[in-house]
């Protein structure tokens, strides 16, 4: 199923690309946007995951360092039956965490400073389980491609405004400022549809890695209280689908837009397992 949606989003982003391109400079340019598309589609698949790592600011960590958390790493994948994916600390004071990556042999799991400074050690294990859980349920590459494509459709929306008119007569400044105002916002509808069932569903992979739903609930509680007062400075809005609450909070028409389920579902939904 996973890879179902991964080619979907792989023919949305190619499409795009094609209607733009044309759009703007007849067959020639669908031919390049095309191209263009394809490149940038590879890049996201075997980079990506680097892309994620590089805007978290995120290191590696170090033999012997956490060795509890190395360790639990380590048990969770076993469990999993999964390799120990590579495990990365960001500097960010919010808690909040992600994994990435185009299949288990390559995932990376990273999470903030705030996380392991602010939760206790269970909570955080079972953050790192949630994450596991993406990684077992292999729905990391799929996120990982649609963190490619906002960031690609993003691009296209920025730069379209700036596109000379040439001899194109037939082009419509109000069809490039709709452009530009809809892309973003049919990226994030995008990023909400994909996002929202596959939390619930690692959210019951990490309970049942952990044997027990209630250090996932708790964690999810101090989530939605960490990412509330604590404003993360690394997070993008291409990445923030990959976030396990979403790094960025708001009230009224912007929980819409959330690429996250509200956390009080997600619990719910765990404490119907527990």
């Amino acid at each position: 199923m996973n890879a179902i949606k991964t080619g979907i989003l792989m023919v949305v982003i190619g499409v795009v690309a094609v209607a733009i391109g044309r759009y703007f400079f007849g067959t020639m340019g669908a031919i390049f946007g095309l191209l263009i598309a394809l490149g940038f589609q590879g890049f996201s698949l075997f980079a990506g995951h680097k892309i994620a790592l590089s805007m978290a600011r995120a290191r590696p960590l170090l033999s012997g360092e956490m060795p509890w958390y190395q360790q639990a790493a380590e048990q969770l994948s076993r469990k999993a039956g999964i390799p120990t994916p590579d495990l990365y600390l960001s500097p960010d004071p919010q808690p909040n965490a992600f994994a990435a990556g185009r299949s288990p042999s390559v995932a990376v799991v990273c999470v903030n400073q705030g996380l392991v400074d602010q939760m206790p050690r269970d909570q955080v294990i079972a953050v790192l389980a949630h994450e596991i859980g993406h990684i077992k349920n292999r729905d990391i590459l799929t996120m990982t491609v649609t963190a490619g494509m906002v960031t690609f459709i993003s691009f296209l929306a920025n730069i379209a405004w700036f596109i000379p008119r040439g001899d194109n007569e037939d082009r419509n400044p109000f069809v490039d400022l709709l452009m530009m105002i809809l892309a973003p916002i049919g990226a994030t509808i995008i990023q909400l549809a994909i996002s929202r069932t596959r939390e619930f569903s690692a959210d019951r992979t990490a309970a049942e890695l952990m044997g027990d739903a209630r250090p996932m609930m708790g964690a999810l509680a101090s989530l939605e209280r960490g990412t509330t007062v604590t404003p993360s400075y690394t997070a993008q809005g291409s990445t923030a689908h990959m976030y396990i609450a979403s790094p960025f909070r708001g009230g009224g028409i912007m929980k819409l837009f959330s690429t996250h389920p509200p956390i009080e579902d997600r619990i719910a939904a765990l404490r119907k397992t527990a």
